[in-house]
């Protein structure tokens, strides 16, 4: 199983539990994620770390003083 964090900038879309389609973004140098219809988005990450699933489970939401953080767990 793999966990990634996404930004998320305002609560109450997602629950614990949803399960959504992740679509993949492409930088000249890195990808990014767009989780659901755009209810948060990911971090830029290089090739070697690309994502191969296009579903993923959240686990978690948590709130810091930088906003709101989804965890999605995805097979891999």
């Amino acid at each position: 199983m793999r966990q990634m964090e996404f930004k998320m900038e305002r609560t109450g879309l997602l629950k614990e539990g949803d399960v959504l389609p992740v679509s993949e973004g492409k930088l000249p140098t890195s990808y990014y994620y767009t989780l659901g219809k755009a209810y948060a988005m990911s971090a830029n990450y290089s090739f070697s770390e690309r994502l191969k699933s296009t579903e993923g489970k959240v686990v978690e939401i948590h709130e810091t003083p930088k906003g709101f953080f989804v965890t999605v767990e995805f097979d891999e």
